[in-house]
């Protein structure tokens, strides 16, 4: 046995939804039944073709060295005339951090903003890795319970309760659409968290990775609402490249040069052929628009057809690709059946994974599962009919 010890940071809780994702196409390697996958967020689709041609057109004719450590100025400045177009927002390209993934944007923004120690407010339920990467890099994440009540979203008077009962806050996460609710905040409502914070000193972080895959809701960039407000955003979710590994951070001015010296240190550059394909996804709205209008049935089949397996108590799922569930009546009475049994058991007896609520909260998880409705039609009505014989 090795004397060496391991670092405490090290001890962050798994990301459940990639056990889950591993355990599964394990059984698929094995020669099990087709899984059907509803526990990990990632579409089903290809990137875009205007993407994949750039991409090989880079690989044909481009060097592919380091680029800026900020990113090509050319997609940063495409990025920038993106918030023009969609939002409105005249923004400066060199705001704009091109990063590996929003999870590398993340950790260069928590080292940018927060020193070892310092609290910042998440939601429970909310997104594991906000949690886990808080924990990683020496700082203490506040949960702050959310619910029906407040639309499942924070308000200025959670934050100042949170405040009073761990201390002061340093920061403020909020994702919109969220990770894994789908639910939006109303611009008015992210306008007032912003405001809140800008007056009590706070940072504020806004995820809006999911900004493009909403169903009727109004989106809103907390560009519009805080001069101080820091934006992540990806070219995950709507434009349809998780694999790629490239995102975006907005950032003030003044936060800019710290950004860019974290990053030419922890990440030299993000992916060259990424950044040079990445460039062509904004003009692929029509393709990426479809894929949006499959979400949507994906999401009304499941809406219609789960109540009838027994699952009817859901969190207002206004964007992403998530439906999260309340499974509490399910769960077997007098065992010790929780979230992570339910989905142990629905993945082994039913074929369908999908992922436990502790990944996104650990104290209240116990009785919420996350279903992803990113992939085919068809395999959304196959898992319902599947899950509806097994609970029968």
């Amino acid at each position: 046995m090795s004397k060496l010890k391991i670092s405490t940071r090290s001890n962050v809780a798994p990301f459940i939804a990639m056990d889950v994702m591993r355990d599964a196409n394990a059984m698929e390697r094995q020669g099990g039944p087709k899984i059907i996958h509803l526990e990990v967020g990632q579409p089903s689709t290809p990137a875009p073709s205007l993407v994949r041609d750039a991409a090989i057109r880079a690989l044909t004719n481009e060097r592919l060295g380091y680029t800026d450590a900020l990113g090509l100025p050319r997609l940063r400045e495409r990025i920038a005339r993106h918030y023009g177009e969609r939002y409105g927002v005249d923004l400066d390209p060199a705001r704009v951090a091109v990063t590996a993934g929003s999870s590398g944007g993340f950790v260069l923004a928590f080292l940018a903003c927060f020193d070892v120690g310092a609290r910042v407010a998440i939601s429970e339920p909310g997104y594991p890795a906000y949690r886990n990467i808080l924990k990683a890099l020496g700082l203490e994440p506040v949960g702050i319970p959310v619910g029906p009540e407040t639309r499942w979203s924070m308000t200025p008077e959670l934050i100042d309760a949170a405040e009073h009962e761990h201390g002061p806050l340093a920061g403020v996460l909020v994702a919109s659409p969220a990770n894994p609710t789908g639910t939006m905040m109303t611009p008015e409502a992210l306008e007032t968290l912003a405001i809140s914070c800008q007056a009590n000193g706070r940072w504020f972080i806004s995820d809006e990775i999911y900004h493009g895959i909403t169903f009727g809701s109004q989106e809103a960039t907390a560009l519009s609402c805080s001069p101080d407000a820091i934006v992540a955003n990806s070219f995950s979710k709507y434009y349809s490249m998780t694999g790629w590994r490239l995102g975006w951070l907005v950032v003030p001015e003044h936060l800019e040069r710290p950004l860019e010296r974290l990053a030419q240190n922890i990440f030299i550059s993000p992916s060259s052929v990424a950044q040079e394909a990445a460039i062509a996804a904004f003009d692929a709205r029509e393709e990426l628009d479809g894929n949006v209008a499959v979400y949507a049935a994906n999401r009304k089949l499941l809406l219609d057809a789960l109540p009838s397996a027994g699952i009817s108590n859901f969190a207002p799922a206004d964007g992403a690709f998530y439906l999260y569930a309340d499974v509490g009546s399910l769960l077997m009475k007098g065992t010790n059946m929780d979230s992570v049994e339910f989905c142990r058991r629905m993945l082994h007896e039913a074929g369908v994974a999908a992922t436990p609520g502790f990944d996104f909260d650990p104290h209240r998880g116990g009785r919420t599962v996350r279903f992803s409705f990113a992939g085919a039609t068809a395999e959304m009505a196959e898992a319902a009919e599947r899950i509806k014989k097994w609970l029968a």
